[in-house]
Protein backbone atom coordinates (compact mmCIF):
# COMPACT_ATOMS: atom_id res chain seq x y z
CA UNK A 1 0.00 0.00 0.00
CA UNK A 2 1.47 3.26 -0.83
CA UNK A 3 1.59 6.25 1.39
CA UNK A 4 -0.96 7.95 -0.01
CA UNK A 5 -3.34 4.74 0.16
CA UNK A 6 -2.52 4.51 3.90
CA UNK A 7 -3.26 8.46 4.36
CA UNK A 8 -6.38 7.84 2.58
CA UNK A 9 -7.48 5.21 5.38
CA UNK A 10 -5.86 7.93 8.19
CA UNK A 11 -6.13 11.01 7.94
CA UNK A 12 -8.60 11.98 4.69
CA UNK A 13 -8.39 15.80 4.82
CA UNK A 14 -4.73 15.33 4.22
CA UNK A 15 -5.08 12.79 1.83
CA UNK A 16 -7.62 15.03 -0.10
CA UNK A 17 -4.76 18.25 0.49
CA UNK A 18 -2.19 16.22 -0.66
CA UNK A 19 -3.67 14.74 -4.10
CA UNK A 20 -4.68 18.56 -4.80
CA UNK A 21 -1.00 19.66 -4.66
CA UNK A 22 -0.06 16.66 -6.60
CA UNK A 23 -2.63 17.32 -9.06
CA UNK A 24 -1.49 21.45 -9.09
CA UNK A 25 2.17 20.39 -9.74
CA UNK A 26 1.30 17.98 -12.27
CA UNK A 27 2.75 15.07 -10.61
CA UNK A 28 -0.01 12.56 -11.63
CA UNK A 29 2.18 9.63 -11.35
CA UNK A 30 2.41 9.87 -7.69
CA UNK A 31 -1.52 10.11 -7.21
CA UNK A 32 -3.92 7.25 -5.26
CA UNK A 33 -6.07 7.12 -8.50
CA UNK A 34 -7.57 3.92 -7.35
CA UNK A 35 -9.35 6.76 -4.31
CA UNK A 36 -9.66 9.60 -6.16
CA UNK A 37 -11.58 7.55 -8.77
CA UNK A 38 -13.75 6.28 -5.60
CA UNK A 39 -14.41 9.53 -4.14
CA UNK A 40 -15.50 11.19 -7.37
CA UNK A 41 -17.82 8.44 -7.96
CA UNK A 42 -19.75 8.74 -4.73
CA UNK A 43 -19.92 12.78 -5.41
CA UNK A 44 -22.00 12.40 -7.67
CA UNK A 45 -23.84 10.10 -5.81
CA UNK A 46 -23.88 11.72 -2.99
CA UNK A 47 -25.42 14.93 -5.31
CA UNK A 48 -27.90 12.37 -7.04
CA UNK A 49 -28.98 11.34 -3.53
CA UNK A 50 -29.71 14.77 -1.95
CA UNK A 51 -31.44 16.02 -5.63
CA UNK A 52 -33.78 12.85 -4.62
CA UNK A 53 -34.06 13.70 -1.18
CA UNK A 54 -34.64 17.39 -1.52
CA UNK A 55 -37.48 16.80 -4.38
CA UNK A 56 -39.38 14.04 -2.74
CA UNK A 57 -40.28 16.75 0.05
CA UNK A 58 -40.62 19.40 -1.99
CA UNK A 59 -43.05 17.34 -4.01
CA UNK A 60 -44.95 16.20 -0.86
CA UNK A 61 -45.53 19.00 0.42
CA UNK A 62 -46.47 20.46 -3.09
CA UNK A 63 -49.06 17.50 -2.65
CA UNK A 64 -49.97 18.42 0.60
CA UNK A 65 -51.46 21.83 0.07
CA UNK A 66 -52.81 21.03 -2.97
CA UNK A 67 -54.59 18.57 -1.69
CA UNK A 68 -54.79 18.40 1.84
CA UNK A 69 -54.71 22.58 2.56
CA UNK A 70 -57.80 22.94 1.50
CA UNK A 71 -59.73 20.41 3.62
CA UNK A 72 -57.59 21.79 6.68
CA UNK A 73 -58.57 25.66 5.86
CA UNK A 74 -62.05 24.75 6.07
CA UNK A 75 -61.95 23.22 9.40
CA UNK A 76 -59.64 25.67 11.05
CA UNK A 77 -60.19 29.31 9.71
CA UNK A 78 -56.57 29.87 11.33
CA UNK A 79 -54.70 27.16 9.12
CA UNK A 80 -52.86 28.74 6.33
CA UNK A 81 -49.97 26.23 5.03
CA UNK A 82 -46.85 28.47 7.31
CA UNK A 83 -44.59 26.02 7.91
CA UNK A 84 -45.21 24.03 4.38
CA UNK A 85 -44.44 27.18 2.70
CA UNK A 86 -41.45 27.59 5.08
CA UNK A 87 -40.83 24.11 3.67
CA UNK A 88 -41.32 24.81 0.08
CA UNK A 89 -39.15 27.82 0.23
CA UNK A 90 -36.72 26.32 2.35
CA UNK A 91 -36.32 23.08 -0.49
CA UNK A 92 -36.39 25.48 -3.26
CA UNK A 93 -33.76 27.69 -1.98
CA UNK A 94 -31.63 24.38 -1.40
CA UNK A 95 -32.22 22.80 -4.54
CA UNK A 96 -31.39 25.79 -6.79
CA UNK A 97 -27.99 25.85 -4.65
CA UNK A 98 -27.34 22.53 -5.67
CA UNK A 99 -28.02 22.88 -9.28
CA UNK A 100 -25.76 26.22 -9.17
CA UNK A 101 -23.17 23.84 -7.58
CA UNK A 102 -23.45 21.15 -9.52
CA UNK A 103 -25.23 22.19 -12.68
CA UNK A 104 -24.56 18.79 -14.60
CA UNK A 105 -27.42 17.39 -12.39
CA UNK A 106 -30.02 19.92 -14.60
CA UNK A 107 -29.80 16.98 -17.15
CA UNK A 108 -31.11 14.46 -14.91
CA UNK A 109 -33.86 16.65 -13.41
CA UNK A 110 -36.62 15.00 -15.63
CA UNK A 111 -35.57 11.80 -14.37
CA UNK A 112 -35.03 12.96 -11.19
CA UNK A 113 -38.15 14.11 -10.56
CA UNK A 114 -40.09 10.57 -11.98
CA UNK A 115 -37.97 8.73 -9.50
CA UNK A 116 -38.71 11.22 -6.61
CA UNK A 117 -42.41 10.99 -7.08
CA UNK A 118 -43.43 8.03 -5.99
CA UNK A 119 -41.83 8.41 -2.63
CA UNK A 120 -43.19 11.51 -2.60
CA UNK A 121 -46.64 9.92 -2.53
CA UNK A 122 -45.49 7.52 -0.07
CA UNK A 123 -44.72 10.68 2.24
CA UNK A 124 -47.87 13.01 1.56
CA UNK A 125 -49.94 10.12 2.12
CA UNK A 126 -48.51 9.10 5.54
CA UNK A 127 -48.49 12.78 6.79
CA UNK A 128 -52.05 13.30 5.57
CA UNK A 129 -54.00 9.68 5.92
CA UNK A 130 -55.24 10.79 2.37
CA UNK A 131 -56.04 7.88 0.18
CA UNK A 132 -52.75 7.29 -2.16
CA UNK A 133 -55.05 7.02 -5.19
CA UNK A 134 -56.48 10.21 -4.36
CA UNK A 135 -53.00 11.73 -6.01
CA UNK A 136 -52.42 11.50 -9.15
CA UNK A 137 -50.64 8.74 -10.87
CA UNK A 138 -47.83 10.68 -12.17
CA UNK A 139 -45.76 13.87 -11.39
CA UNK A 140 -48.65 16.98 -12.18
CA UNK A 141 -46.32 19.44 -11.81
CA UNK A 142 -43.74 20.51 -14.53
CA UNK A 143 -40.33 21.09 -13.42
CA UNK A 144 -40.23 24.63 -14.04
CA UNK A 145 -43.26 24.98 -11.37
CA UNK A 146 -41.55 22.81 -9.22
CA UNK A 147 -38.61 25.36 -9.18
CA UNK A 148 -41.06 28.46 -9.64
CA UNK A 149 -40.74 30.41 -5.70
CA UNK A 150 -44.39 31.49 -6.85
CA UNK A 151 -45.93 28.38 -7.63
CA UNK A 152 -48.27 26.61 -5.35
CA UNK A 153 -50.66 24.38 -6.29
CA UNK A 154 -53.99 25.84 -7.59
CA UNK A 155 -52.16 29.18 -8.07
CA UNK A 156 -52.08 30.25 -4.72
CA UNK A 157 -49.14 31.73 -3.01
CA UNK A 158 -51.25 32.89 0.11
CA UNK A 159 -54.03 31.63 1.67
Amino acid sequence: MTHLATLYQTDYAQWAQRNAELLRARRFEELDIEHLLEELGDMSKSDRRELHSRLLVLIAHLLKWQYQLPRLAERWREFDGRSWRATLVEQREQLADLLRQSPGLKSTLAAAVAAAYPNAVRLAHKETRLPMDGFPAVCPYTSAQIFDDDFYPDGSPET
